[in-house]
Formats: structure tokens, sequence, C-alpha cells
């Protein structure tokens, strides 16, 4: 029997992920407040429908940008504590508070039905070629269920324990993203003002130990090319490091270097603004590391001669 899977909020993630499940054979419809975004879904022939015409599915996909929208969509509108059938599986995609997941949770299954909480990475690219990474919270048996749609989803799927877990994960995850790109910049910046390319310095850290996504995927794709178009913004990440901050602090963690990371992100606000992408944060130090180059031309030709001899 094929799936039916209601998608609820069609930003760029919420709408790729309709488009893959569609492509992958389910029934699929949309939901979301703006009637635009539902006009393009259905342009692309997915129906779609308003919030309040949500009815039973299988499985209902949240993919909205807080742990409060989530828990909207849960009890006033559309409700789906009161409408979904039960048996039938919560998804929330987004990356939520921790602690309210696990609370959500336990109100979703209290009323017959499952939850898995299955935040996501890949940007928006991955929601629509199916290449996702999600990391999975809930139980065993509901990530069996929903294997055929994980797998339509994501290139990888990790269970990583029961509900609430895998939005932990997922901050983790962001916290050490937001820290890489700080220093794989500064580590980039340094080798610039010596002389010495920054696509070279990549390569050199790509074949060692101080390599990551952030220098394998991140600089290449979207910073040295200056596109900066990745589909993540500077909100969002700022979001998830103040929601990372909140649940150490909650299970009071020793404060180190996480503190420090927050406040270097938020401390540009007035130059870099949350609609800026995510791997803008990395401009400044590099454009100094040029601008220096340009005003020591000793210090690049010395660095050039000793690599050259």
């Amino acid at each position: 029997m094929t799936t039916t899977v209601t998608v609820i909020g069609l930003g760029n993630m919420g709408r790729g992920m309709a488009l893959t499940l569609h492509r992958a054979g389910f029934t699929v419809q949309g939901s979301d407040i703006d009637a635009d975004a539902r006009q393009r879904l259905t342009d692309e022939g997915i129906a779609s429908l308003a919030p309040e015409a949500i009815g039973a599915s299988d499985v209902y996909l949240l993919s909205l940008p807080t742990s409060a929208h989530v828990e909207r969509v849960l009890k006033d509108a559309p409700g789906l504590l009161t409408l979904a059938p039960a048996g039938s599986v919560i998804m929330d995609t987004s990356t939520s508070d921790p602690g309210v997941t696990r609370r959500l949770a336990a109100e979703v299954e209290a009323k017959g039905l499952e939850w898995l909480d299955a935040p996501v990475s890949g940007g928006p690219a991955g929601a629509i070629s199916g290449q996702l990474g999600m990391l999975l919270g809930g139980s065993a048996a509901t990530v069996a269920r929903l294997q055929s749609v994980l797998d339509a989803l994501s290139a990888r799927a990790t269970h990583v324990g029961g509900p609430g877990s895998g939005h932990v994960v997922k901050l983790a995850n962001n916290y050490l993203c937001a820290a890489h790109l700080l220093t794989t910049a500064e580590a980039v910046a340094m080798a610039s003002r010596a002389g010495v390319d920054p696509q070279a310095c990549l390569q050199g850290l790509n074949s060692s130990s101080g390599r990551s996504a952030v220098s394998e995927v991140n600089f290449p794709r979207w910073i040295l090319s200056e596109s900066f178009d990745s589909g993540f913004t500077m909100g969002l990440m700022r979001k998830d490091l103040r929601l990372a901050r909140q649940t150490a602090g909650e299970l009071e963690l020793p404060e180190g270097l996480l503190s420090a990371v927050v406040e270097a992100w938020h401390a540009d606000a007035e130059t870099l603004p949350d609609g800026e992408d995510f791997n803008a944060i990395t401009r400044s130090l590099l454009d100094a590391a040029n601008r220096y180059a340009a005003d020591h031309p000793s210090a690049t030709t010395v660095a050039s001669e000793e690599t050259s001899s």
C-alpha cells in the first residue's frame, strides 16, 4: 500500500522533500500558511491544501522554523493531535529545542500517534535530490516503519536514540560546523598572509588531520567561489547556536568554547544580517588576509621562494 505523506511547511526544505517523495512514488500533499508556497507546489504537480483542510495521512512531515511553530501545528492550527488518525507518524525535520521535543513527543504518543525527530543537513540541494543527512530520535520500530521514506530522502539516516536525541545531536553538529567555519577561516587567513594560496592550503588541510566538511565542502563550493548561496542563513545558524547554548546550560555542562562561538556568530549582526548566507561568517577574515598580502608583498615573496626551493 502506498504511504501517504503530508508535508507541512513548504519553504526550500519542505518543498524539496515533497518533490523527492513524489518522485519516489509516495502519495504526497503539501500545506503551508503561505498561499503562494502552496500554489508553487501545485504548479509542480503535487496537491496542496490550506492548513485547515489537512486530513488523514500516514505520515505528517514537519519542516518548520522553530519548536514554537511545531507546537502550534500540533495543538492549534491545524491541530494534528486532534485530527491525525491513530497510528500515524509525526516526523519533525525541523531543528528544534530538544526539551520541547521530548515534551511534545510524550503528548503525541499519549494520543496513540508515533513520533520521530529527524533534523536534516544538506540544504535545499540535498532536499530536492534525496541526498540529505538525517539524525533520528524515536523508537527503533518507528524508524523501521519509515525506512522507505528515509531511504528516499537521505543519503544517510542515523538513529541516535529516543525522542529528542536527533535534535540534541543536530545542535551538537551545528555547533561544530559553526566552530569549524571560524577556525578554518583563521587557518586559511594565516596561510594566505604568509603567501600560501588558499586553494593549496585547503589541499594540505584536507590531506591532514585538520580536515572537516567545512574545509572539504563549504570552502571550495561556497566561500572561495564567493557564491555564498548554500540556502542556509546566518539567522538560522544563530538560532541553532542559541539553542545549543541553552541546551548545554540546562544540562549543566561546564562552560567551554561553545559560548565563545555563539558570541562570535552574533558579534557582526549589523554587518552580517540574518538573511546572509551562513558561510559569509568567513568573509571578514579572508578579506583582511587579502589586504594584508597586498600591503606586504615581501612576506608573500619570501614564502613563495621558500616553498619553491
